[in-house]
C-alpha cells in the first residue's frame, strides 16, 4: 500500500508569495503604474553596461573563484577606502554574492546556529525573518515608530542577552528612508560588543542619500572591525537591479564562513556581470554625487505631488522609497485595501508598509511608493491619483 506523501518544509509552506509579487502581478492586471516595487524603469551607466557587454565576448566564461574576480574584489576594497577609510584585503576579505539578498543570507548562516538569538529591527526587510527561522534562530524585534523612526534605545538594550549571536542592521533603512545618526550607531556597537555579538549591516542604499545626510559603515565604529558584515549591492548603486550582484566586506576571521555559506547557495556569480561592476565601482566621484542629487530631485517631485493631493508625507533620508500616511485621504479601510483600491481604481500601485512588520499591532495606515522612476512616469502616476481623488469628490472611501 502507497504511503501518503509527508507534509514539505512547515516553514516555507507556511510563508506567503513576498508582497512584492502580489502587488506586481496586481499592477500588470490592472495596467497600472508599478511604484511599488523598488526597480528604476531606466538603464545604468552605458558604460558599465557595454563592460559587461564587451566581456562575454574575451573568452573569460567559466566558473570564476569562488569569491570572486580579483577586479571587483579589488574594486571593493578601494571603494572601501575610498569612500570610508576602510582598509580591506581583497584576497580575504571580500566575497562576492549573487545580489544582496544571498549575500544577507550567507552572513547570517556564517554565525547563526540552532538556538542563537538575532536581534531585528522592524519595519524590516521581508526575507530577513524566514532566514534567521529556517536557520533555527530566534529573532527578537525591536520596532522603530513612524513618522520619526527614532531608535527604541531601552527596547533595543532589552532586545540583547546571554544568546545574542547578532543584530541585522538596515542603513539606509527599507521602507523608513532613515538614515542612522552617529549617536543611533554608536548605541548599536556598545551593545554589540558588551554581548560579544556579531553585526550584519545591510547597506545596499549607501550612495543613495539625501539632503546632506551622510551614510555611516557601522564598520568604520571602534572596535566594529572584525564584528561587522558590510553588504553593497551593484543593483542599487548602477540601477542595474536584474543583475543581482552583491558583495560583502568582512574580517577574515568572519569571511572564511560567509564563503562557505555562499558556496552551499549559489557558488559563484556571472563573470562578465562582475568585471562590469568593477568598472562602476571605479567611476568618479560625479556619478556617486549624481546618483543622490538625481534621485533626491525625483524624491522632492513625487513627495510634493503627493502631499498636495492630501498625502501626509514622512521624511525620506535614503533609500528609493517615500513613506506617506493615507489617512487624510478619508480612506477607512487599512493600507492593504488602500493599495489594492489604487491599484484597481487609480492605477498606481503602492505597497502596504504593514507588510515590513512581523509583530502584533503594526500600523495599518502607511503606504510606501516608489520615487526610482522617470520624471514622466511620477508626472503620470500623480495625474492619475489627482483624477481618482476627483472622481470621488475629494474623499475616498473603502469599497463596501
Amino acid at each position: 500500500m502507497t504511503a501518503p506523501a509527508k507534509s514539505q518544509n512547515a516553514l516555507l509552506s507556511a510563508t506567503g508569495t513576498t508582497v512584492f509579487t502580489v502587488m506586481s502581478a496586481l499592477a500588470v492586471q490592472h495596467g497600472a503604474i508599478n511604484l511599488g516595487q523598488g526597480f528604476p524603469d531606466y538603464e545604468g551607466p552605458e558604460d558599465v553596461v557595454r563592460a559587461a557587454a564587451d566581456a562575454l565576448m574575451d573568452g573569460r566564461n567559466q566558473y570564476p573563484p569562488l569569491t570572486g574576480v580579483p577586479e571587483l574584489r579589488t574594486a571593493v576594497a578601494e571603494a572601501n577606502r575610498r569612500f570610508y577609510g576602510l582598509e580591506v584585503d581583497p584576497a580575504s576579505e571580500v566575497v562576492v554574492t549573487s545580489g544582496a539578498t544571498e549575500a544577507i543570507t550567507a552572513c547570517l548562516m556564517a554565525v547563526l546556529d540552532a538556538g542563537d538569538e538575532c536581534v531585528l529591527i522592524e519595519p524590516l526587510y521581508d526575507t530577513y525573518l524566514p532566514v534567521v527561522r529556517m536557520l533555527g534562530a530566534v529573532p527578537k524585534l525591536v520596532r522603530l515608530t513612524p513618522p520619526r523612526w527614532e531608535l527604541p534605545r531601552a527596547e533595543l538594550a532589552a532586545a540583547f542577552g546571554p544568546k545574542t549571536k547578532a543584530i541585522l542592521l538596515n542603513s539606509p533603512m527599507n521602507p523608513a528612508g532613515k538614515v542612522f545618526t552617529a549617536a543611533e550607531l554608536a548605541f548599536v556597537a556598545d551593545l554589540v560588543q558588551r554581548h560579544g555579538a556579531y553585526a550584519i549591516c545591510d547597506e545596499v542604499y549607501e550612495h543613495l542619500t539625501f539632503d546632506g545626510w551622510s551614510h555611516i559603515p557601522l564598520m568604520t565604529l571602534p572596535g566594529m572591525r572584525e564584528r561587522c558584515m558590510r553588504i553593497g549591492s551593484a543593483g542599487k548603486t548602477f540601477s542595474l537591479t536584474g543583475w543581482k550582484v552583491g558583495y560583502i566586506t568582512a574580517d577574515r576571521s568572519l569571511a572564511q564562513n560567509v564563503m562557505k555559506a555562499h558556496q552551499l547557495l549559489t557558488f559563484t556569480t556571472p563573470p562578465n556581470l562582475q568585471r562590469a561592476v568593477a568598472v562602476g565601482l571605479a567611476k568618479g566621484d560625479d556619478y556617486f554625487a549624481g546618483l543622490s542629487t538625481s534621485l533626491q530631485a525625483r524624491r522632492d517631485r513625487l513627495g510634493a505631488g503627493l502631499a498636495a493631493l492630501g498625502f501626509g508625507v514622512l521624511p525620506t533620508q535614503g533609500s528609493y522609497f517615500i513613506t506617506t500616511d493615507f489617512r487624510p485621504l478619508g480612506f477607512n479601510g487599512d493600507d492593504v485595501a488602500f493599495c489594492r483600491h489604487i491599484t484597481e481604481t487609480a492605477k498606481v500601485t503602492a505597497i502596504p508598509v504593514s507588510a515590513f512588520y512581523a509583530g502584533p499591532d503594526a500600523p495599518t495606515h502607511y503606504a510606501r511608493f516608489a520615487f526610482c522612476k522617470g520624471e514622466a512616469v511620477l508626472d503620470e502616476a500623480l495625474a492619475r491619483l489627482a483624477a481618482w481623488k476627483a472622481s470621488r469628490g475629494g474623499e475616498v472611501r473603502a469599497a463596501g
